[in-house]
């Protein structure tokens, strides 16, 4: 009897074959994923390459290394959004239909990526071969009861590649074929049945070293938490701030051209798409370094509120929001009334705060998808409220899969490959801004605003 394999079914697998487990959550899980493969690639894999292998990855080619990439050949299944890898340009990250230097970026595209259905879930997998060195590496289970899963014996990895072939059978015969004749080109594998009892000591080993000041006292774990978070909160400010000082550079190099040189029009229309993309890049980048530095603060900013005309900035912003969907095929409706009362925030943040909530709600929409813009009054309070109309692939709406947190500001969505705040984030933000954040059933946000009482 045929069965209908998925990585889901395979992660099932190998998790009823294990005896025992020592359960986690799910933000626990992925720090053990990434320190994982970071010992893997740097104290294992790195003795066993030369001679080439193969690797199965989803719903991400999990490993990093440039010189493991260019070695092996691989098999991914990647979720929707990430279009780029279905390219030979997928060297160039993200992708762009413009051409590539391929002195400049030396990856070789060694790797056949194949669409990861709903079946498959979005926990990560990977399975590494090589003549010497084999493993599987993946997270199982439900949600924060999740289990970190390394098998490397024999039986296991047989196992394993023959689920995969008949995946692979499935999805694409060609690929399938291609994948037989990789492994048969490896010769007889040597089946290294003592990396097991290296690679636990050095993960634990790897984890301890996250946490440097850990202590045996219950009494103040919570402060080891704060601690934690605010040590994040720091490294997002540094790599918010490294992030936007190019882009920032890239743009006044953009005006100066535009200014200074004449250019045929389909240059200058494409410089002012790159200046948009960066802009559209800085206020995210912005966005991410406000939250880690309220993480990072004992400020309260509330203190700088005063009274502003939201709907005034909601006007002024919405012509430039009204281009950036229209060139992903998603409208937007603004209903905003005359004569509303002025509320309580500051301009300068929420105007950013309020760029980045746009590009929350409507990253990862499907052409054809609405966004409604509504400010009315409520009592005491305004209330905004974005509505997300999705649409899939057939016109018919769709939920969004609002994705994982990844620490205490950013959240990751598999299906678009994005990083964004996380809800936790976005509501401290926006309280700090003078706004509170009522969960909405649907898909979309609705914040109040208190109204300003200088009168």
């Amino acid at each position: 009897m045929n069965k209908f394999i998925t990585i889901n079914f395979i992660q099932k697998e190998l998790m009823s074959e294990c005896s025992s487990f020592g359960y986690v959550d799910d933000e626990t899980s992925r720090r053990m994923w990434w320190s994982a493969l970071e010992v893997i690639q740097k104290e294992f894999l790195i003795e066993h390459f030369q001679s080439g292998g193969i690797w199965v990855a989803a719903p991400l080619p999990a490993l990093n290394e440039k010189k493991y990439l260019n070695k092996f050949n691989g098999w991914l299944w990647a979720p929707e959004g990430f279009p780029y890898f279905k390219n030979i340009k997928s060297k160039c990250l993200p992708y762009t239909q413009s051409q590539v230097n391929s002195g400049r970026f030396p990856y070789i595209n060694n790797y056949k990526v194949l669409n990861l259905n709903i079946n498959d879930g979005f926990e990560p997998f990977l399975m590494i071969i090589t003549p010497t060195f084999q493993c599987v590496l993946t997270i199982s289970g439900e949600k924060d009861k999740k289990v970190l899963i390394m098998r490397n014996d024999e039986i296991t990895l047989k196992k394993v590649i023959e689920l995969i072939d008949m995946k692979l059978i499935q999805d694409n015969l060609q690929e399938s074929k291609n994948f037989q004749q990789q492994l048969k080109s490896l010769g007889e594998l040597s089946f290294n049945n003592k990396f097991s009892n290296n690679f636990w000591p050095s993960l634990s080993i790897k984890l301890a070293r996250l946490i440097p000041n850990i202590t045996f006292q219950t009494s103040i774990k919570e402060h080891s938490n704060k601690t934690l978070q605010i040590s994040e909160a720091k490294l997002l400010e540094a790599i918010s701030h490294e992030v936007r000082t190019p882009l920032s550079t890239i743009r006044t190099l953009i005006s100066s051209t535009l200014k200074k040189y004449r250019m045929d029009e389909p240059i200058r229309n494409r410089l002012i798409e790159i200046d948009n993309e960066c802009t559209e890049q800085i206020d995210r980048f912005g966005l991410i370094f406000n939250a880690a530095e309220l993480v990072n603060s004992t400020f309260n900013p509330s203190q700088q509120l005063t009274g502003i005309d939201l709907g005034e900035i909601l006007r002024k912003l919405s012509p430039s929001w009204v281009k950036q969907l229209k060139r992903r095929g998603i409208k937007l409706k603004i209903d905003i009334p005359d004569e509303l009362p002025e509320v309580l925030s500051n301009s300068e943040k929420l105007e950013l705060m309020l760029r980045g909530l746009i590009d929350k709600n409507t990253r990862g929409l499907k052409e054809g998808s609405i966004l409604t813009l509504e400010l009315r009054p409520a009592g005491q309070k305004l209330k905004l409220q974005l509505i997300v109309n999705a649409k899939d692939i057939n016109g018919k709406e769709k939920n969004k899969f609002d994705g994982s947190d990844i620490g205490p500001v950013l959240n990751w969505n598999p299906q678009t490959g994005s990083l964004q705040l996380s809800q936790s984030a976005t509501q401290k933000l926006l309280a700090s801004l003078g706004g509170r954040v009522a969960r909405r059933k649907d898909s979309g946000l609705t914040v109040f605003f208190p109204i300003s009482d200088i009168d």
